[in-house]
């Protein structure tokens, strides 16, 4: 049986915190902005961890990455 790959696209937009919890970017940033706060729009700059129902499934998608 072939080596589990890490999900490439998964792998560029997803990253580890310092502690080991899975860190992904806040959707809604890339258009559409003039309707948007400035508020907003700077609130949705910094990242979030992954949801816990989430994470069993990304687990797999990265397998090798950590």
């Amino acid at each position: 049986m072939p080596k589990m790959k890490t999900h490439s696209g998964t792998k560029k937009r997803l990253s580890f915190s310092g502690t080991g919890k899975v860190m992904r970017g806040r959707p809604g940033t890339s258009h559409l902005a003039p309707g948007k706060t400035q508020k907003r729009i700077r609130h949705l700059r910094k990242g979030s961890t992954v949801s816990t129902s989430d994470l069993h499934r990304i687990s797999k998608q990265i397998s090798c990455m950590k």
